[in-house]
């Protein structure tokens, strides 16, 4: 599995280990979770640790876009944890297509306290 459910996800907070290459498969372990918390909650903030991610396969590339499509009004904040330039660019454009505000962090502890303010 490259998508784990963080031991520190928290009610309406949930955070996302990714490692390796993202399958189609990937996504039904993320949306159902993030549905599932939306449904209880409301509205979630997410947090994406990429530091050992490689990459998403086009196989998946629609299952992501489905997931932003149908989720980007409840998710309130997006975190990406990483290490690589890349992916603090990611952050800065995932927020028209993934979350109302998204943020870079080199630390999960960072980001999550900025998930819970």
């Amino acid at each position: 599995m490259t998508i784990a459910l963080s031991e520190k996800s928290s009610g309406n907070v949930l955070g996302f280990v990714v490692t390796g290459d993202i399958t189609k498969e990937d996504y039904e372990v993320l949306t159902p979770a993030v549905e599932k918390a939306v449904e209880e909650h409301g509205r979630v903030r997410l947090m994406l640790d990429l530091t050992g991610f490689r990459w998403e396969r086009v196989s998946a590339w629609g299952a992501d876009l489905h997931f932003g499509h149908t989720l980007h009004s409840k998710i309130d904040k997006l975190a990406i944890v990483g290490d690589k330039k890349w992916e603090e660019w990611l952050a800065h454009l995932s927020t028209p297509f993934y979350a109302k505000e998204a943020s870079f962090f080199h630390a999960e502890g960072d980001a999550f306290a900025w998930l819970a303010s």
